[in-house]
């Protein structure tokens, strides 16, 4: 009995941790300046596919057989948060992709920061990958698999960008944290303004059981919802004086340059709990890992 009163107690104090935070972070948002889809993004591709709706502060994304679609905003930004509330594909979404990330658009030394939820069979948890390219070197996956239904209602999905270190949010809960490691010799994105992206694509050649779940066409088309874009950041305009400053950009100050204790504490619990994959793990593809592996959070 006294084991499972103090299993109980830590998921109390765990659940009290993330709304605590959850709150400071939709507080954080309330006083943040929105974006709408028709002013501060356009389609990308297959715009048939893509519906505004709610006077443009939400949309809908399809895929069908023909095609997926994706979405851009029209500014690129340097340094900053950008978050979305996201509903993913319900049901059996296996061999879809959703994706939500930052892009350089720079080809070969490309950075990027991806959030890409692979879809699954009913029954089974949705997993999201992240991935973190820096000067064109990429490679860097790691997979958690989502603690809630990301289909049943809408989560918010948030990257913190800064000199220190990049930060990969659900619902305020940090799943990953990329440090700047320039002094050790791993290339940090820190000289390339990126755009924000969104896609919703047929990848059934690797997104589920490694390629062995394809996607069950009958129950096509698949939908994905977003709303509440908010975009903290410095824009191209000018960024070159104005976001290489750390002086005045919240997102700079002392408190965002490392995880806070609760924050560290939700850190290693998704990492205990729910992580199904890390490349800093796996000795097949590196006998020796990689030097930014070593440096904690």
């Amino acid at each position: 009995m006294t084991n499972q009163a103090e299993m109980a107690t830590s998921r109390l104090h765990l659940l009290f941790s993330v709304s605590l935070l959850y709150l400071c972070e939709m507080l954080s948002l309330s006083m943040a300046k929105p974006a709408y889809f028709a002013r501060d993004f356009s389609v990308t591709w297959a715009g048939s596919h893509v519906q505004e709706l709610n006077n443009g502060s939400s949309l809908q994304l399809l895929l069908d057989r023909s095609s997926g679609c994706g979405f851009a905003s029209k500014n690129k930004f340097m340094f900053g948060r950008v978050s979305m509330k996201i509903k993913l594909i319900a049901g059996d979404s296996a061999g879809t992709v959703t994706a939500f990330y930052l892009n350089s658009d720079t080809d070969t030394v490309r950075d990027e920061l991806d959030f890409e939820f692979l879809g699954n069979r009913s029954g089974h948890p949705y997993t999201v990958q992240t991935n973190v390219f820096s000067h064109g070197k990429g490679d860097r996956e790691q997979r958690v698999n989502l603690w809630f239904d990301p289909s049943s209602d809408f989560h918010t999905y948030s990257i913190l960008w800064n000199h220190h270190h990049i930060v990969f949010f659900v619902d305020a809960v940090p799943i990953r944290v990329y440090k700047n490691n320039e002094v050790k010799g791993v290339a940090y994105p820190n000289s390339q303004p990126m755009g924000i992206y969104s896609t919703i694509w047929n990848a059934d050649d690797w997104a589920t059981r490694g390629g062995l779940e394809k996607i069950d066409w009958s129950r096509a088309p698949f939908y994905a919802y977003y709303k509440d874009f908010d975009i903290e950041a410095c824009s191209t305009s000018g960024w070159l004086s104005h976001c290489s400053s750390t002086a005045s950009n919240w997102w700079d100050m002392p408190s965002y340059q490392q995880l806070g204790p609760i924050q560290t504490r939700l850190y290693r619990w998704v990492r205990t709990n729910h992580m199904v994959y890390d490349y800093c793990s796996d000795k097949s593809r590196y006998p020796v890992p990689p030097p930014e592996c070593l440096a904690g959070i």
